[in-house]
């Protein structure tokens, strides 16, 4: 409790003459931790690295379901997968949870001004940009659902499935400026809305949904020119890796048949356009960040960065999203708040997507809906080392996941029933050696299971007063 409220006042000494603290949310889509903040060697993300250096960069964080719409509802509920009933995408809010308080409901509640910007609940991409795909209107007092020449221009983008661009490869070197592609039109009318803030005096909270990385990898040429082919390196995996692992892993690890054993040639031009995406995605968020410092803004607004999930690019042999492995979990998060004074630190304290809602309340100082399962990480704020968080839980058709600081331990079927994974991060960090047959790991499994099956049970008891309904099926459109 000391700590907690040594954290409150160390973030809040300097904002709260000014009244409510605003929020600004922004999230891009199937971002993995491909970021020079992250430590890869090759990206250049300038303007997210900066954002880091002013906030806190969270090593584990970990989102609670490896795709998009189940993914989103969590987060924006507070909710795990199995407490939404959102497994799938294609679910609206509502057709499950009918009395559900979103994150930015509860703000709207207490006197912030709501607005959405892009994609933040579910969306085809890019079937439904310009539209309001799956979103949840009572979220929102304001909506803005930018569209530009990247749908004008999908005849030109090459896929490995032809006229398929969502969930195959594909990838377009644009013509044209950022500004006129949707993220640079996202990232316009959020310098436009802050300047609106700055205007109105009005407390907010402003979620910002880019659509890079994800496919159809779509950027300005000068994006692709950072990443040239030849120094693009294809991720490899040891002889005989498949045949360790459980068969629902290599089901999931092998269900995009067209991208198995991919050609080097379309690797590599897959991986640049990926890079290229994340640098153009990096480049709108600075145009945002500006417009914050230019405001005066970021002196009363707390920054959240991060993606919905992750994304493999060729590791593990495999493509997509959709894996219980670090590579589809794990996800970027840095968050900054005036006041902070570990700016530019790093923790590798285990964080869940579903703690997104908590924190956030604690740092509006809004008192959240009862029974959240999600825990505040305000402690870590001031206290990096601080440990509100063990260990975190993501789930996939039929498995799930804990990952610790130290391990990853997978179950799929009931209790283990489908097979097993272990994976040793201070040894094997690229999650490549299975131990679960180990028998040197015997007792490690067996303390792992157990906290596995504890925190499974945790996340699939309903909070007391939720209504979840079975609602109507997926939409098809």
């Amino acid at each position: 409790m000391i700590l907690r409220l040594l954290a409150l006042i160390t973030v809040f000494l300097a904002t709260r003459a000014g009244g409510k603290t605003n929020a600004l949310f922004i999230i891009c889509d199937d971002l993995n931790c491909h970021l020079a903040c992250y430590g890869h060697p090759q990206v250049k993300t300038p303007n997210i690295d900066r954002l880091a250096e002013r906030g806190l960069r969270f090593e584990n964080a970990f989102c609670q379901f490896p795709v998009c719409g189940p993914s989103r509802a969590s987060f924006m509920t507070g909710l795990y997968p199995d407490q939404t009933g959102i497994l799938a995408n294609k679910i609206l809010l509502r057709d499950r949870l009918p009395t559900v308080l979103s994150l930015s409901q509860m703000f709207r509640n207490h006197g912030w001004h709501a607005t959405r910007i892009g994609k933040i609940y579910h969306y085809g991409v890019p079937s439904d940009i310009g539209t309001a795909g799956h979103d949840d209107p009572a979220s929102w007092d304001d909506t803005f659902n930018p569209r530009g020449r990247d749908k004008d221009d999908e005849e030109k983008i090459f896929s490995l499935k032809p006229g398929q661009f969502g969930a195959t490869l594909s990838w377009l070197a644009a013509e044209g400026d950022d500004e006129e592609q949707t993220d640079g039109i996202a990232a316009t009318e959020a310098v436009a809305r802050l300047k609106q803030y700055q205007s109105n005096k009005e407390p907010f909270f402003l979620a910002i949904g880019l659509y890079r990385p994800h496919t159809p990898f779509v950027a300005p040429k000068k994006y692709f020119d950072l990443y040239p082919l030849q120094d693009i390196e294809i991720p490899s995996t040891p002889p005989g890796y498949l045949e360790t692992l459980p068969p629902p892993a290599r089901k999931a690890l092998r269900a995009h048949k067209e991208q198995v054993d991919l050609d080097p040639k379309l690797a590599r031009q897959a991986i640049q356009a990926y890079l290229a995406s994340i640098s153009y995605a990096d480049a709108q968020i600075g145009r945002i960040l500006d417009a914050l410092d230019d405001t005066g803004l970021a002196s009363n607004t707390i920054v959240i960065f991060t993606s919905d999930h992750g994304y493999h690019v060729g590791e593990h042999g495999h493509w997509q999203k959709r894996s219980l492995l670090d590579q589809g979990s794990r996800v970027p998060f840095i968050i900054a708040a005036p006041g902070m004074k570990t700016k530019g630190a790093t923790t590798s304290c285990p964080a869940e997507m579903i703690d997104f809602y908590p924190t956030l309340a604690e740092l509006c100082e809004i008192k959240p809906p009862a029974e959240l399962p999600g825990v505040s990480l305000v402690p870590v704020l001031s206290q990096p080392a601080a440990r509100p968080r063990l260990d975190a839980l993501t789930k996939q058709d039929g498995g799930y996941s804990l990952r610790t600081e130290r391990f990853r331990y997978t179950e799929w079927g009931k209790k283990g029933a489908g097979g097993n994974e272990l994976y040793d991060h201070q040894s094997d960090p690229e999650e490549l050696h299975n131990l679960a047959k180990d028998p040197a790991h015997a007792e490690i499994i067996e303390n792992l299971a157990a906290r596995l099956h504890q925190r499974i049970t945790e996340a699939k008891t309903i909070p007391k007063g939720l209504k979840q309904t079975k609602g109507p099926a997926p939409l098809r459109h």
